[in-house]
């Protein structure tokens, strides 16, 4: 098959998927991706008689092979075209797979399935716990945007063929071109490991005040031990790292995100109560809405396994059940919620 005419059959899978998408939705990514894997298929046999594999190892890179082409599947329940994708060391990369596209299912706003080439949609690079990509579909009818390889000067293929210490070098020279005024944090050029800290570091103290209230409900959210007792040792550790880490955040006082009187009483009233259950109060509908748009990568980083976007609210609950003292959030948090 040639790439234009596994380009036509893409066009087919995603407006096939696009009005499925507003006629009745996708609520989960793994719902979305068997989808997409079915309508594949289906069209695949109609074409060329080739077979999708449902049963391919779950970390696989991309989701879908089909020999010389492979389909990347990115879902999200928020308005944007812009997602989280893979390792740039690509380890579990699928070898015979030689042309990527992604196709993105996009629930929020007005649902819509696009596809896109995978090494133009490319756009920056972004750590964790791992340098990782970040894709990102254009809005229709842009052109001219930059991929990131082409701001880095390397072909996607080029790229991949590398071991992890020369793709470090590229990462470094293009974060100094687009930070050149900020302190830059990354690995050592001899050390071959994980790259831990975010290109550029932001003050927490910096940030706009709907920047603060989001992040802390992202930290809350993947942290409940943050519930521990005020005694606990370590209990904000998790929370810095993730805001460092995720978002290039620096807080020098963690305590005051989640039990300073400033967030937990920002009214300055007398009524009194536990300050880290006023100030869960106070960031619900902010959790709530983390719990539904964060990506489930994260939830498995943090809590050690996937965990549904309308599910994460009551597990999160059951969680902090265990781990507060002297309290039981179940009983006074999220009541619309759990409902």
């Amino acid at each position: 098959m040639k790439k234009e005419e596994f380009e036509r059959l893409l066009d087919v899978c995603c407006g096939t998927l696009t009005h499925e998408a507003r006629k009745s939705g996708f609520k989960t990514s793994m719902q979305f991706e068997n989808r997409v894997r079915e309508v594949l298929d289906d069209l695949l046999q109609d074409e060329s008689g080739m077979r999708v594999d449902f049963d391919s190892p779950p970390q696989a890179f991309p989701d879908i092979a089909l020999g010389e082409y492979g389909v990347e599947v990115k879902f999200t329940l928020a308005d944007t075209w812009k997602s989280i994708a893979n390792s740039i060391q690509e380890s579990q990369r699928v070898q015979s797979v030689k042309y990527i596209y992604i196709v993105f299912g996009k629930m929020g706003g007005k649902p819509e399935v696009r596809w896109g080439d995978y090494e133009k949609s490319v756009v920056h690079v972004r750590t964790s716990h791992v340098p990782r990509f970040e894709v990102e579909l254009p809005p229709k009818g842009e052109t001219g945007r930059k991929s990131l390889f082409e701001l880095m000067g390397v072909s996607y293929s080029d790229f991949s063929k590398m071991n992890i210490n020369e793709k470090m070098k590229y990462v470094r020279a293009y974060a100094k071109k687009i930070h050149p005024n900020e302190r830059l944090w990354w690995m050592g050029d001899e050390e071959e490991g994980t790259h831990t800290l975010p290109l550029n570091i932001r003050l927490y103290t910096n940030l706009t005040d709907a920047e603060k209230i989001r992040y802390r409900a992202e930290a809350l959210l993947l942290c409940p031990k943050i519930l521990k007792s005020g005694r606990a040792r370590k209990k904000y550790d998790d929370a810095v790292m993730f805001l460092l880490s995720y978002h290039g955040v620096l807080c020098h006082q963690a305590r005051d995100l989640f039990s300073a009187g400033s967030v937990a009483n920002p009214e300055n009233d007398d009524n009194g109560g536990l300050y880290i259950e006023r100030a869960v109060k106070l960031l619900e509908h902010d959790m709530a809405k983390a719990a539904v748009e964060m990506e489930d990568a994260l939830f498995v980083e943090y809590w050690g396994e996937s965990v549904k976007p309308k599910d994460r609210i009551r597990k999160w609950l059951e969680k902090a059940d265990e781990i507060a003292v002297g309290w039981s959030p179940s009983k006074v948090l999220f009541k619309k919620v759990k409902k």
